[in-house]
């Protein structure tokens, strides 16, 4: 069956008036009448030992069910460790992989650690129970700089170093070094962001004697399935995971976290429901945060300009703990893009992870790969300066070429296809470059300073490359798809009901998209890594392969005609010298009729034979009031090159949410410790986000070059904007700073820090 791509359509998302007109179902919405609430009791002290614990008065308090410490869990037989994956060292070790317990023993080493959890009739008797527990501990000295030594963590990492990960051939890459005609340094900080998802994470559970329902607000149900069982010691066939409406989750909530196995425990012993949900700053204090990286970054050029050589060097923050995936970001996904879309014949890259006393750090929007662009691009931007050259056309020097593809890069990753200098010209006119000028003049004139920067970016899409889809039809005439990834908000019960209803006929307002229910769908590998939609889109395609072929030799008896004369087209069955020419749903309701079950239910999947990598350019344009040190974005153009698109308005859609993460990031969001390792961000009172005010519009183009690595020719677009975002926006203030004397500008570029830039002042004490 030929692909069609009569689907780039812009379509408005169906789900969009259920969940504006407060008709989203969500975890906290979901909970069985009747369940109890769990409120856990937190370490208020970054680092301390335990020495005493006493929860017999908060036993005895009214309307109190359970009291939970880690000793109980231990007793019952619960797993305690958290596990999480660990990179591969330098010397061939493995990471260290310190315990991480549901709840504290022995020491906590985070403020927000979950030490107790308490289990009673309302919210507010859980919260007076846990204030009756009685929680001595003596303080000991927290390590919170981003550097080897320091008080010690945990004895399985010495110094504090989580991991020492490198790729490369570090000598050669030396020897190129030395040969150059010019290198360019530059030191780049990432700063540490606290998520805050619209909705914050939460769960409840309920045991019927015989199996465990854990309902969680996650990116994926198969994963904390496996974990849960593992963890509570069940066959997984006795643990069911469902997932309602996510009211975002950028990562964050792609990992399990302590108080989904504790409540689950729980519900289990008491054989009631248990429902447990964060308040803002809990989230805050416990919720994985994002980047928190310093990295230098050194280029090597010959005498035309060309880059000859890359060396980059990382110290990862990774909080307390090992989080679930928190070693491979700043390392492996790192590397995916390490050289960006620049014709690089020697890279290297070392990396280090440090155990600090602040909340565990894992992905958010993008998972490494931002992180190394911001490095780059901010360099590519620095060199230009340095050499004298124009920033675009040293970039357009650099591209891997057209007719180069497929690429492989110096980290192994192989890039199918592109034409960077076609998107770069895109954007540039869709920017109005040749317009700055004025707009600067303008500018100044009105006494302000005004930048602009220049963004090229490449992504690299993670996750499973396998997914599965299912068609059902029902009795009533509709259409049930199983899908294997999970929303967050995307918009995947529009695009996917789209997507099927073009290469099916079945009408689009008969589909119901069903997702995160282990029980109806055997695996899926959730959302996560700008995935989703490449991989269900295809595994749909070989679905109704699958249910095409299946209804041919049906459908040609009814018609009486030989199998290999019905052909399918446009949604209809049809043959020569037969006057029937019925839809696959007129076909499944006459399967129906004849007592043919077995067509009315049919199951495909498919595996991506490599991954895409969506590419383009960002342009921000900055002015700064040198008076106060307010910066404002206030023109942002963006040229993807996604591929062939589903829905150009989702897509659209994703990045403009990406961009305004990039830019919160950029000018307000920052994450402040004190010496005592407490939290001093932990309020919107106090963590800035993003408004609409600091936000313009986005003009947004597409060149595209459909990828190869997929029969539709698609290209993920969940994280792009955000991976594009830092570098664009930091281009621009320093380029809006240069003319003042400054060389280094770093994020966020809020006003205290700008002001201090500008008046010479240390930006480390703003």
């Amino acid at each position: 069956m030929d692909t069609k791509f009569g689907q780039s359509q812009t379509v408005k998302r169906f789900e969009d008036v259920r969940l504006l007109t407060g008709h989203g179902q969500f975890v906290d919405d979901t909970a069985p009448e009747g369940a109890l609430f769990a409120h856990v009791l937190r370490s208020p002290v970054a680092h301390a030992e335990i020495t005493g614990l006493d929860v017999s008065e908060a036993r005895q308090m009214p309307g109190v069910h359970l009291v939970l410490i880690a000793a109980d869990l231990e007793e019952a037989g619960v797993d305690l460790n958290m596990k999480a994956t660990v990179v591969k060292n330098r010397d061939g070790s493995r990471g260290a992989a310190p315990e991480r317990p549901l709840l504290a023993r022995g020491r906590v080493r985070f403020v927000g650690e979950p030490v107790a959890m308490v289990v009673a009739e309302t919210l507010d008797q859980a919260r007076d129970a846990a204030e009756a527990i009685g929680f001595d501990f003596e303080e000991l000295e927290p390590h919170l700089d981003l550097a080897e030594g320091g008080f010690e963590i945990h004895p399985e990492a010495p110094g504090n170093l989580a991991y020492d990960w490198a790729l490369g051939d570090e000598e050669a890459v030396n020897a190129v070094f030395a040969a150059a005609a010019r290198t360019v340094r530059l030191e780049v900080p990432d700063n540490r962001i606290i998520v805050n998802s619209m909705e914050p994470r939460g769960a409840w559970a309920e045991w019927d004697g015989d199996r465990l329902h854990l309902c969680v607000n996650g990116q994926g149900v198969w994963g904390q399935k496996t974990k849960l069982a593992a963890m509570l010691h069940l066959p997984e066939e006795a643990v069911r995971v469902t997932t309602p409406d996510v009211g975002g989750g950028f990562g964050m909530k792609g990992m399990t976290y302590p108080e989904y196995y504790v409540i689950s425990h729980a519900a289990r012993v008491l054989d009631r429901p248990v429902r447990w949900m964060s308040e803002r700053t809990e989230a805050m204090l416990t919720d994985n945060a994002g980047r928190d990286l310093v990295s230098v970054a050194e280029l090597a050029f010959d005498a035309d300009h060309r880059i000859t050589g890359y060396r980059v060097t990382t110290l990862s923050n990774l909080g307390a703990y090992n989080s679930e995936f928190a070693q491979p970001i700043q390392s492996q996904l790192f590397s995916r893009v390490l050289t960006g879309p620049y014709d690089i014949r020697a890279a290297f890259v070392a990396a280090k992870g440090i155990f600090t006393n602040t909340t565990q750090v894992d992905a958010y929007r993008g998972a490494g790969r931002p992180e190394a662009i911001y490095v780059l691009e901010r360099a590519m931007d620095m060199a230009a300066r340095e050499l004298g050259v124009d920033a675009w056309e040293l970039r357009r020097k650099n591209f891997i070429a057209a007719d180069a593809f497929p690429y492989k890069t110096q980290s192994g990753e192989l890039y199918d296809v592109g034409d960077f200098p076609r998107v770069l010209d895109r954007v540039r006119e869709a920017a109005d470059i040749a317009g700055f000028a004025a707009r600067r003049d303008q500018s100044e004139a009105q006494g302000r300073l005004r930048g602009l920067g220049l963004c090229y970016y490449i992504e690299s899409i993670l996750g499973d490359p396998t997914e599965g889809a299912e068609v059902e039809f029902c009795e009533d005439g509709t259409v049930n798809l199983y899908v294997g990834t999970q929303s967050n908000g995307q918009g995947h019960e529009t695009v996917y009901a789209q997507f099927l209803s073009d290469q099916s006929g079945i009408s689009v307002d008969k589909i119901r998209v069903i997702q995160g229910d282990s029980d109806l769908i055997a695996k899926g590998g959730g959302t996560g890594g700008s995935r989703s939609v490449t991989t269900q889109s295809n595994a749909t395609l070989a679905t109704v392969e699958k249910m095409v072929a299946a209804f041919t030799p049906f459908v040609a008896g009814e018609m009486g005609v030989d199998e290999g004369a019905v052909g399918f087209e446009d949604g209809t069955f049809r043959a020569s010298g037969s006057n029937l020419t019925p839809t696959l749903a007129e076909a499944a309701q006459m399967a129906r009729a004849k007592g043919r079950e077995e067509l009315l239910r049919h199951k495909g999947e498919y595996t991506l034979p490599g991954r895409s990598f969506p590419n383009g350019a960002h342009v921000a344009e900055v002015e700064i009031d040198p008076e106060t040190g307010v910066t404002r974005v206030v023109r942002y153009t963006v040229t993807d090159d996604f591929g062939n698109l589903m829905n150009p308005m989702l897509a659209e859609g994703q990045v403009h949410g990406g961009v305004a993460q990039g830019i919160g990031q950029a000018i307000c969001e920052r994450v402040g410790y004190d010496e005592y390792g407490q939290l001093l961000t932990a309020t919107f009172m106090d963590y800035a986000m993003p408004r609409a005010d600091d936000i313009p519009m986005v003009t947004f183009t597409t060149e595209p070059v459909p990828s190869t690595a997929n029969p539709l020719g698609m290209k993920g677009c969940g994280e792009a904007g955000t991976v594009g975002a830092l570098a664009a926006v930091g281009n621009a203030v320093l380029d809006a700073l240069w003319d003042r004397g400054i060389r280094q500008a770093d994020m966020p570029f809020t006003p205290n820090r700008v002001w201090a830039m500008l008046n010479g002042r240390d930006i480390a004490a703003e």
